[in-house]
């Protein structure tokens, strides 16, 4: 009796982890780290003073924490515009408490804070959490035109 008791409990401990890890890995937001950031987005080591995005897709950055309630609301947003517009946009994720650097380069001082990116010309920075409606005009009017 206890070991089939033990061996369901192994099995559901199984399938729990393993459908958790495939939720986490359907997910279409990226999250970037410094040395990705350079590789991906922008290497501001090299051109401090240029702003030349890296990417062929335009690209929405979330500035984030897991402690702040407004990010948290903005989590499914990001989520559901990452697969909504999967071939036409990037939808990038940076936690401000584990990329320092990145969040001090671009004087995150509030989150959330979301950067727009263009293919060509400056980026736009949204300081605050915003509803869906307002980031999707954002995207389609600035971003994939």
């Amino acid at each position: 009796m206890k070991k089939s008791i033990i061996t369901a409990f192994i099995v559901l401990a199984l399938g729990i982890t393993s459908t958790a890890q495939e939720k986490k890995e359907e997910s279409k937001v990226i999250h970037l780290t410094y040395k990705e950031f350079l590789k991906k987005v922008w290497d501001f080591e090299k051109a401090p003073n240029t702003f030349n995005y890296k990417g062929k897709l335009p690209a929405v950055i979330d500035f984030y924490a897991d402690w702040c309630g407004p990010c948290r609301r903005v989590v499914p947003i990001m989520e559901k515009m990452a697969e909504e517009y999967d071939g036409k946009l990037l939808v990038y994720k940076i936690n401000v408490d584990q990329e320092k650097e990145l969040a001090s380069a671009f004087g995150v001082s509030s989150i959330p804070m979301v950067l727009f990116i263009p293919t060509e010309g400056q980026p736009m920075m949204q300081v605050g959490a915003m509803q869906e409606a307002e980031y999707r005009k954002i995207i389609v009017e600035q971003l994939i035109k």
